[in-house]
């Protein structure tokens, strides 16, 4: 029998990941996750708006949606440790917030029990997921007419098939043979860098200014991915328009950063905000 990959047990331990990252979240990174949605939300505020975060990680970009004036964020996660991580976020950060944090996979998400969202986000996550497709389709339509839906998925090269084997074998593997694949690949962004002319070390310091983000938790989420699709601009585009969505405003990485466009180093995020038209 095959395995079932949309379930929690087939993936990788994402939750241990952010709930070591949420130790190092202070106001730094408080204030680039709040600039990053922003910018994703084109400078506009939340106030009075209902707010959904699929796949809440450490929480703090539900954090960023409170701190931008959400009526209400629902978050929710299929791993239980990044629920109980946002949930400690939350509690610390914005004890006062209207908020409510669910252990759920988007594909129990239902508009019926959980009604629809004016912006529905999933950043970096539908791809994880075992079923793009369907998960796509159903953070979708949890989207409110004239609703926005925010999400980022990686980008599909030529690579993507030896990633994919790549985070199957990394998921899997012991601790040890993690870090030792994380050092070789650290290795190779340290040499591709030089040879542009780039200092690494400045590289990370910089680096939590992507979102709040921090270099070392993303190289072990990107390397242990697990499960793993892709997709082009193009596709995302024709998907959503198929759905009754129009694009709003999108941020498509360019290729020719560490060798981008054909996917050596990672396939990285192209972000997307789509919005649901009246009757789509």
């Amino acid at each position: 029998m095959s395995e079932d990959l949309t379930k929690q047990e087939s993936h990788f331990a994402f939750g241990e990941n952010w709930a070591a990252y949420s130790e190092k979240i202070g106001e730094t990174e408080i204030n680039e996750a709040v600039a990053g949605l922003s910018r994703l939300l084109g400078g506009e505020r939340l106030d009075g708006k209902r707010f959904l975060d699929i796949g809440c990680g450490s929480g703090l970009h539900s954090l960023a949606a409170l701190k931008l004036g959400a009526a209400e964020v629902v978050a929710v996660d299929i791993d239980p440790a990044s629920v109980a991580t946002t949930r400690a976020v939350l509690e610390h950060r914005f004890p006062s917030g209207n908020y409510t944090v669910e252990q759920h996979s988007v594909f129990e998400l239902d508009p019926a029990s959980q009604g629809t969202f004016d912006v529905v986000y999933s950043w970096g996550v539908l791809h994880h997921t075992g079923d793009m497709d369907r998960a796509m389709r159903l953070a979708a339509s949890l989207v409110a007419d004239s609703g926005i839906f925010i999400f980022a998925l990686y980008r599909k090269t030529w690579m993507c098939g030896s990633w994919k084997i790549e985070k199957r074998w990394y998921a899997r593997a012991s601790s040890k043979a993690q870090s030792r694949a994380r050092s070789v690949y650290t290795f190779f962004v340290r040499l591709g860098l030089l040879l542009m002319g780039r200092d690494f070390k400045r590289f990370v310091r910089e680096y939590r200014g992507k979102r709040g983000m921090d270099y070392y938790h993303d190289v072990h989420d990107w390397m242990g991915g697990w499960p793993y699709e892709s997709i082009s601009p193009r596709e995302v585009d024709s998907f959503m328009h198929k759905l009754g969505f129009s694009r709003v405003r999108s941020f498509v990485r360019p290729g020719n950063i560490l060798g981008r466009r054909h996917g050596i180093f990672g396939s990285g995020c192209d972000e997307y905000v789509y919005r649901h038209d009246d009757n789509g």
